[in-house]
């Protein structure tokens, strides 16, 4: 079994959870429909993922908004190449299931708007690095 230190945990948190964030917050809408949705969708992740992204309260990054959202971003990157190291098989998966969980949150009130749009663009481009 594969063993992340307490900051690569961290990062993959924030990396997932705050990538949630930065879509749900990027219009009005529906927040708790929002929540729901991406908690539903994190089954999407292997179950090893999931219980490290289940090991402890996720932290969003410090400041303004620019702030957070440049944490986050920073945050998916880095989880990319900490899985890479770690477990290539996570690492393949983890673009798809990322984009997948922030996906079911944008449209969870019917649609996705322009924003949001945006928002999945800059999550789907920090997947890639």
């Amino acid at each position: 079994m594969t063993v992340y230190t307490d900051e690569e945990g961290r990062t993959l948190r924030t990396a997932v959870f705050g990538a949630m964030v930065l879509v749900s917050t990027a219009e009005p809408g529906a927040l708790d429909e929002e929540s729901h949705a991406g908690i539903r969708a994190m089954a999407t992740f292997s179950p090893r993922l999931r219980q490290v992204l289940g090991a402890a309260r996720p932290e969003l990054p410090a400041g303004s908004t620019a702030d957070v959202e440049a944490g986050v971003l920073d945050a998916l990157r880095r989880s990319v190449d900490i899985l890479a190291a770690k477990t290539p098989d996570e690492a393949a998966a983890f673009p798809a299931a990322v984009l997948a969980v922030c996906e079911e949150v944008a449209s969870a009130d019917g649609r996705v708007g322009e924003v949001e749009s945006a928002v999945l663009g800059k999550v789907r481009a920090a997947l890639k690095g």
